[in-house]
């Protein structure tokens, strides 16, 4: 094989590792009534097990991009689908909320923190003219994995207990993941663009990198809470578990479509530009969702949250390679997802604590709505910075 037709095996090792780690992660709403029941615990606290999750693979996001520019993506990565399927085992066997926080959250969060990023960072070398698209066609290992991973979770919760859905996972997990990490690796140094652009230390004071990080701080506070909330909210509002579960997987089935269609609309219109208009779009979905209860329009606003979070993820990582360089892109990628950790550990806790004191969903939805309306407002400070300064 060509050296650099190897990158589209590296798509593909991304696609099937963030398939596995999302996968197991986004299939927690289909456990959500099952937890209830098994700890008699509120929606903030079950909901605090997904956030803390989250919140770990953002965090680690950096230390595992970091570490992947330094030992390569395979050591890592094998390392974090040890940690994706140790969590799923020792999850199987808690017998309180407190013990998932221990071993799912942390697990998972672990494994997704050394598994995501620096897969992500790992297509960005291989590409020049198509690297949204690679990118785009790598992230959406994360929408098939919301997409098939609740349905699927919920067939063997019906069969085997979630107790035997968490095994179930785990073994996935290992065979799959195990096969894509094993075979994933970095482009070579001074092959192509593999060794140019703005090392991470540099990348750290600039005003791109903290403009890129309060955006995603604001949009990460609403980014995962229809994932979490929209089940029980379809439920509260009489529609059958059926229709709850439809919901999160329809997000999936935006997401894929999002990062697919991105790259023909970031040809057109530019990365950054098309990042802004995924924030746009993903606030509109939110203010659809704060005026909804009507299984169509949950329907319709789940699928259009799902393409415009699906975008937002497959541009991301092109606009910070754009902007940086592919020098240290694991890392700068990692540290600027810390942001999105913020965000996340924030929005899914705070509107279940807002739903347990009020009974409504209304005002954390209409705030993350908001959020993202100025996250997309704050991307044109990007725009008005002229190309050839981008990276300084």
């Amino acid at each position: 094989m060509k050296q650099d037709s190897y990158g589209w095996v590296v798509v593909l090792c991304a696609f099937t590792l963030m398939f596995v780690g999302f996968g197991a992660a986004y299939s927690f709403a289909a456990f959500f009534r099952a937890f209830q029941a098994e700890f008699a615990a509120s929606r903030a606290h079950i909901s605090l097990v997904f956030s803390l999750c989250a919140f770990l693979y953002f965090l680690l996001g950096a230390p595992g991009g970091m570490l992947a520019d330094r030992y390569g993506t395979r050591r890592v990565a094998l390392a974090g689908v040890a940690f994706l399927v140790a969590g799923l085992v020792a999850a199987s066997f808690a017998r309180s909320i407190e013990v998932l926080y221990a071993t799912y959250s942390v697990g998972l969060g672990i494994g997704i923190g050394l598994t995501y990023v620096p897969s992500v960072g790992a297509v960005q070398p291989w590409f020049e003219k198509r690297r949204v698209l690679a990118s785009g066609i790598a992230v959406s290992g994360i929408g098939a994995g919301n997409l098939l991973g609740p349905p699927l979770a919920a067939w063997w919760i019906e069969s085997f207990g979630w107790r035997g859905a968490y095994l179930a996972l785990a073994a996935c997990t290992l065979v799959l993941g195990g096969a894509a990490a094993a075979a994933i690796r970095n482009r070579p140094a001074g092959q192509g663009r593999a060794a140019e652009g703005v090392p991470l230390r540099a990348a750290l004071v600039t005003r791109n990198f903290w403009v890129l990080y309060v955006t995603l701080v604001l949009s990460g506070f609403g980014c995962f809470v229809p994932l979490v909330h929209i089940g029980p909210y379809a439920l509260d509002a009489g529609h059958p578990e059926s229709v709850a579960v439809l919901l999160v997987s329809l997000i999936g089935l935006g997401s894929l479509i999002g990062r697919f269609a991105i790259g023909g609309i970031a040809h057109r219109l530019g990365t950054t530009p098309s990042l802004a208009l995924m924030y746009f779009g993903m606030a509109l979905m939110l203010f659809l969702w704060w005026a909804s209860t009507g299984a169509a329009a949950l329907a319709f606003m789940a699928t259009g949250f799902g393409i415009c979070y699906g975008g937002f993820v497959a541009t991301f990582p092109a606009a910070v390679m754009e902007l940086f360089g592919a020098r240290a892109v694991s890392g700068i990628i990692g540290c600027l997802y810390t942001a999105a950790g913020i965000g996340t550990l924030m929005g899914p806790p705070l509107t279940g604590a807002a739903f347990d004191a009020t009974g409504s969903y209304a005002a954390p939805i209409l705030g993350a709505g908001m959020l993202a309306l100025v996250a997309a407002t704050g991307i044109a400070l990007l725009l008005r910075v002229p190309p050839r300064a981008r990276g300084a």
